[in-house]
């Protein structure tokens, strides 16, 4: 099983390409846009701040400082909106920059700072569940192994029971994005930060974001669908 399964190894250079496609798409949208600057010349925080103030939520915005996994230094693409201490994190070149870029990225994380606020039901799930993903991710394919390993299809059936919230949490990210998404590019356009093609510029770097998303849910799908034909075999 796995690593000399004809099977498994089409269903992980599918996945790995996916991903390397999703990853370069977003990386291009934002390298070419994050030189394109925005009207108002103002910066990713104070855009964020601003429509954080409009919208009458209560969070801060902060900066992430951590290299990131999609390359890019300083944080690149780490922008993220953390629940627990109600924080829009945004990375250099967003906080800093005034680029089309950066409002895009920063609204996007704003709009999943509304959403919190609002009890935006995808995300209530997404952050209830995402403990159990996080755990569930580490061990679940090592209980598969060792339960195939030992003939121990209880074991197998655990694995896989934990790897199904994995899934979940995937499946149930990608509304929660696009919805973010969306909030952002109305928000830009009717506060007025984004004018005339500027919104094309935003729309291309958060669709280019998007297919990060979704192209992470096919692949656990694929996986678990892997998982299952494999355990009905056995």
């Amino acid at each position: 099983m796995f690593y000399f399964d004809p099977l498994y190894m089409l269903v992980m250079a599918v996945s790995l390409v996916l991903s390397l496609w999703a990853t370069a798409k977003v990386k291009m949208a934002f390298a070419r846009y994050r030189n394109v600057p925005a009207s108002k010349g103002l910066t990713g925080a104070e855009v964020a701040e601003q429509l954080l103030t409009q919208a009458g939520v209560n969070a801060r915005v902060g900066a992430v400082a951590h290299r990131s996994l999609l390359g890019g230094d300083g944080g690149d693409l780490m922008d993220h909106y953390d629940p627990r201490t109600r924080e829009v994190n945004l990375s250099p070149s967003v906080h800093k920059g005034t680029s089309v870029a950066a409002y895009g990225i920063a609204a996007h994380e704003v709009g999943h700072a509304i959403q919190h606020a609002q009890g935006y039901a995808p995300l209530a799930i997404r952050n209830a569940i995402a403990p159990a993903a996080a755990f569930g991710s580490n061990l679940s394919y090592f209980l598969i192994f060792i339960g195939f390993m030992m003939s121990a299809f209880s074991l197998v059936k655990i694995g896989i029971l934990f790897f199904i919230v994995v899934v979940a949490f995937q499946l149930i990210t990608v509304p929660v994005e696009l919805d973010a998404s969306r909030r952002a590019k109305v928000l830009l356009r009717e506060t007025g930060f984004i004018v005339g093609d500027e919104g094309k510029g935003v729309a291309a770097v958060l669709d280019a974001a998007a297919l990060t998303y979704l192209a992470a849910a096919a692949t656990a799908l694929l996986n678990l669908a892997y998982l299952l034909l494999r355990a009905r075999d056995r």
